[in-house]
């Protein structure tokens, strides 16, 4: 198991199929959300990339695609990629399909997930566009339920805050 107080100890792979370093993005605040593009919130794309093109100096959006849910996310990489440009505009990092619970839940996911090793809380994947908040050191600062838009006042404050 793989304990870190931040998640720069993460690496993820882009639809493209090269590394996302979230290194990178140190003193940028980051918000993971899990992605599908067969769901009732598959519109939050376009929120998402408001969002991002609002504070894209202070914030990276990086989406997961993830098929555990009613295999909503049944694309592969490349269909992913290009349903998110074509029917959004997605500019931000989009990575590969990857699995948010379970026994193959990715090591970034069990990290966010498990208050032992984020320090902060303990949470489960439900569903979906489900938000996970990021702060500029790294540290795990807020999460959002699938049923927040990105664009609400309270997604928008915490990114601004």
């Amino acid at each position: 198991m793989q304990t870190s107080s931040t998640v720069y100890d993460f690496s993820l792979t882009g639809t493209d199929g090269k590394e996302i370093n979230l290194n990178a993005f140190k003193g940028k605040k980051i918000l993971f959300v899990n992605v599908a593009s067969k769901c009732g919130y598959t519109p939050q794309y376009e929120g998402l990339q408001k969002l991002y093109e609002q504070n894209k100096e202070n914030l990276v959006i990086i989406g997961l695609p993830c098929n555990q849910f009613m295999n909503q996310e049944p694309g592969t990489n490349e269909e992913i990629q290009t349903f998110c440009k074509k029917n959004y505009g997605v500019t931000f990092p989009i990575t590969q399909k990857i699995y948010v619970k379970g026994d193959k839940i990715h090591p970034l996911y069990n990290w966010l997930t498990r208050k032992e090793l984020n320090g902060v809380v303990d949470s489960k994947v439900k569903w979906n566009f489900q938000k996970y908040l990021i702060d500029e050191e790294g540290a795990l600062i807020r999460v959002f339920g699938s049923k927040v838009k990105p664009l609400d006042e309270e997604v928008i404050s915490a990114v601004k805050g």
